[in-house]
């Protein structure tokens, strides 16, 4: 029995209610040339979010940091070689954490390896990550998964996004296998992105992970993340970035989030994933809520949502009473209000698909954001974007604009066109992209019946009926008085307060 299985058998820990409150951000060469200056701008800048974290009292075992980087082809190609890995034009990778026991490691390989090849992927072969223990401390290294990368070839010509729907119905196959091996987890597997992530402080991770400090690693957008959990005990699959996003602050609709997955599983439909069987549950139902996030994120990614409409569809801005909003953008969110309730935080995300460097903000804007755009001739353009400034130097001649996100707003950087998106020029493209008011309108009226409606009802006196009324929805004496009566000759909210009957302490036999 492990640490957490006992402290569950104890009651004193329960995965359901795994928080985390972090430091964040991102980091992208917007004209998408991939260099090693990005990446090891990007682990400075991690460093300078140590504060943002927890650590153990052994000094070096942190609560978890990480990297989500646009794949470094040239690394992954080279390292690749020095293995006799031959890869194809279109290939994957995967960071994978296997149990130390050789037999359950070996096992959890030929399971993956078979699902892949339902596929019709092909494994090429596994390199074992170099890393150096002496980085992390005891508490880190007493859970210290085997670490190993898979490459994955693609042997005919596929659109990436439905090599990436593969490879997502292969991981989820190969984790309901393997769901009593609880050190197995697979940070990422994908031909976009690659994830670096542990239990490690983030100035020991370059050291930890041999790889990042490689000058051959080059990467166009790197996604950053500090841990602090909340009602968390430290494991290495929790450490962040996931396989999209990076998560600053809390859920706090959480179990209403995956119950609601749940219960809505079995109406979800795609073309795209004939078998949904293949992948359900959709969300865990344990580990830290910006887990559950980014696998309801994924899950709407795989079935042919694009990641901007996904975000909108988890993440609204306020907008039910927004009197000033552009009819066509309220029209949108009042659509897919229908499809899927908000998971509310306060929350602040970064997110990558590896072509788009995306933050956006909850609708409360209680997390921090902001951005420096710099431009010079050595970087080139270059967008920062984290939970605090200053979290690499830069020179004050290079800032080109300088910025904060405000409540429910979303800004991307598109590595491929080069493009900064502002959060109108989403908002104008999600609005326009169907006739929402119109497909409003028209169902309205068919599931109301609203051409049937007498326009003139007549008046309701009759006081039996009022009665039977009143008991049929509950309505109250006090309800009648102190709301309904208020409302009716003021035109105004009613005001109460409950008042307080705790006694002072002085007084209190506690």
């Amino acid at each position: 029995m492990n640490r957490l299985e006992k402290l569950a058998q104890q009651g004193l820990y329960r995965p359901e209610f795994e928080h985390d409150n972090c430091g964040w951000g991102l980091i992208a060469q917007m004209d998408g040339k991939p260099s090693h200056w990005l990446v090891s701008t990007a682990i400075h800048s991690l460093e300078r979010l140590t504060h943002r974290g927890a650590v153990a009292a052994d000094g070096k075992s942190g609560d978890g940091c990480g990297l989500l980087f646009s794949k470094p082809d040239l690394f992954l190609r080279a390292v690749a070689k020095e293995q006799s890995i031959e890869l194809t034009e279109q290939y994957a990778v995967g960071m994978v954490f296997l149990n130390t026991d050789s037999k359950l490691a070996d096992k959890a390989r030929s399971v993956l390896e078979e699902f892949l090849a339902q596929q019709d992927l092909v494994p090429a072969g596994w390199r074992q990550v170099p890393v150096d223990t002496s980085a992390l401390g005891e508490q880190a290294k007493k859970s210290l998964p085997d670490i190993q990368q898979i490459f994955i070839n693609c042997t005919e010509q596929l659109d990436e996004a439905d090599l990436e729907r593969r490879l997502y119905i292969a991981r989820r196959q190969t984790e309901k296998s393997l769901s009593s091996d609880r050190v197995f987890y697979i940070p990422s597997l994908s031909s976009r992105v690659i994830s670096y992530k542990g239990l490690v402080m983030p100035a020991y991770l370059p050291v930890f992970y041999k790889d990042v400090a490689d000058e051959r690693m080059q990467a166009k957008l790197a996604v950053f993340h500090q841990r602090f959990s909340t009602n968390t005990l430290p494991q290495w699959r929790l450490a962040q970035p996931f396989r999209y996003l990076a998560h600053n602050g809390e859920i706090n609709t959480v179990q209403g989030n995956r119950n609601w997955s749940v219960a809505r599983s079995h109406v979800f439909d795609t073309p795209l994933i004939p078998d949904l069987d293949l992948v359900r549950p959709m969300v865990t139902m344990s580990g830290s809520d910006s887990m559950s996030l980014d696998n309801m994120l994924e899950v709407l990614v795989a079935g042919g949502i694009d990641l901007f409409r996904a975000m909108r569809l988890l993440i609204p801005p306020a907008w039910q009473n927004i009197e000033h909003m552009d009819p066509d953008l309220h029209a949108f969110y009042e659509f897919n209000s229908m499809h899927m309730e908000p998971w509310d935080g306060p929350a602040g995300i970064v997110f990558t698909d590896g072509r788009y460097a995306v933050c956006t903000m909850d609708r409360n804007g209680l997390r921090p954001a902001r951005y420096v755009i710099t431009e010079n001739q050595e970087q080139g353009r270059v967008i920062t974007l984290a939970s605090e400034i200053g979290v690499h130097d830069y020179q004050n001649e290079d800032v080109v604009c300088k910025g904060r996100l405000m409540p429910g707003q979303m800004l991307a950087s598109d590595t491929l066109t080069g493009k900064l998106l502002l959060p109108e020029d989403i908002d104008n493209d999600l609005k326009s992209r169907q006739p929402y008011q119109q497909w409003l309108s028209e169902n309205m009226r068919e599931l109301f019946d609203l051409d049937e409606i007498d326009e003139n009802p007549g008046d309701f006196t009759d006081d039996d009926d009022y009665t039977i009324y009143e008991k049929l929805y509950q309505l109250t004496f006090e309800e009648r008085d102190q709301v309904v009566r208020v409302l009716a000759e003021a035109g105004q909210e009613a005001v109460g307060s409950m008042g307080d009957d705790t006694p002072m302490p002085v007084l209190s036999s506690r």
